[in-house]
């Protein structure tokens, strides 16, 4: 160690072991079939992992440095470095600070929420399938879930998603774009729903996947926060910026809902994603190549599906939902056999299947994998 400097050595030893040693782990949960390997989480290995709906080409080389630069840092706590970022998101977003609550990935905001508004047993409603993070935190403190089934859309029922609210109900999640169909719920309709039931309960908006979203009519929900509903937006760093491994996300709510979800935050974000997060924002190439790169491998499995005959769904997301017509978990074992690996199960739709975009290469076995097994 004595011809090699800090930063030297971090770069030899990888990443991931690196970070390993200051990052925070908040117990993200997956299908255990999905990480049973280490190659799971590869970029370039076999299987090819389209099954997370993550960014394969973050994060960027600025955003690299960023993370170098930060790790001179790594010995002081994470609270002192945090006030820029907040700032920035608050600017970014038109919001005061004491708007914006900087979390572990997006998962950290859900569960939170999911925390506080479950507490006491009190009721959430939800579209069903959606992502579950919020859901399932909220059953674990007793909460009772009305899930209510997509349209024949695959697009939120919402004015069913209305009639079961009751006295009990806390909470209202939405999930736009959708995970795991990709659909999304135009500018308007959102806005309607929102101002009919945001006095009876407080509705949470999860924008993981807004970014993606091409429809230069559409908003975030921010706009609602800005005007003071009951209303929490969340966002993350996970998916167009590429930063999924290292946990950074922020809620957009409210000062009062702010600071009440502030009580129970579980963990703190690092140096490392702090720094990355401040880069990433303000950097513009990257984030546009991201998008291009998605879109390109959307197209590509749109002409797939479409010369196999296949339903799908034009996705607003970095995925896309798919109708194979046999059960998910039966292909998810022949695909793997391929060396692909595809999304989980999402009841009821058992026979859909939801693939993440990535590298072409990736996109190219995915394509000739599917083909045969679908035979």
């Amino acid at each position: 160690m004595s011809t090699l400097n800090r930063r030297q050595w971090l770069h030899r030893v990888g990443w991931g072991s690196a970070l390993s040693l200051i990052g925070s782990n908040i117990g993200l949960r997956a299908n255990a079939s999905m990480i049973a390997t280490p190659q799971a989480a590869s970029l370039t290995g076999s299987p090819a992992p389209l099954c997370f709906n993550e960014n394969p080409f973050g994060p960027s080389q600025q955003v690299r440095q960023a993370i170098t630069s930060a790790y001179d840092d790594c010995c002081r706590y994470p609270f002192q470095f945090i006030k820029p970022l907040v700032q920035m998101i608050a600017d970014r977003e038109g919001v005061t600070s004491d708007q914006v609550v900087i979390t572990g990935g997006s998962t950290e905001g859900l569960k939170m929420t999911g925390l506080v508004y479950g507490m006491e047993r009190g009721e959430v409603v939800a579209p069903d399938p959606t992502f579950q993070a919020l859901l399932s935190y909220a059953e674990s403190m007793g909460s009772y879930i009305h899930r209510v089934q997509l349209d024949a859309d695959l697009n939120h029922d919402l004015e069913a998603m209305e009639a079961r609210i009751t006295g009990a109900t806390r909470l209202i999640f939405v999930c736009n774009p959708n995970n795991p169909t990709g659909v999304m719920i135009d500018r308007k309709t959102l806005r309607d729903f929102t101002l009919a039931v945001d006095n009876r309960a407080v509705v949470f908006i999860d924008e993981a996947y807004i970014d993606y979203v091409t429809d230069p009519q559409h908003k975030s929900a921010v706009e609602l926060v800005k005007e003071g509903h009951n209303v929490i937006v969340s966002r993350t760093f996970s998916k167009v910026y590429g930063l999924a491994g290292l946990r950074i996300g922020y809620l957009i709510a409210r000062p009062d809902i702010a600071k009440r979800l502030l009580q129970y935050q579980m963990v703190s974000v690092s140096v490392p994603a702090i720094r990355a997060a401040q880069v990433a924002l303000n950097e513009t190439d990257f984030y546009a190549d991201s998008l291009r790169r998605n879109l390109e491998a959307k197209n590509y499995v749109y002409k797939l599906f479409k010369t196999l005959d296949l339903q799908y769904v034009p996705s607003h997301t970095n995925f896309v939902f798919f109708k194979t017509g046999r059960d998910i978990s039966e292909l998810n074992q022949q695909m793997l056999a391929e060396g692909v690996r595809v999304g989980r199960p999402f009841p009821p739709l058992t026979d859909w299947c939801r693939v993440s975009t990535g590298r072409m290469e990736d996109m190219k076995l995915f394509a000739k994998a599917l083909r045969k097994v679908l035979g």
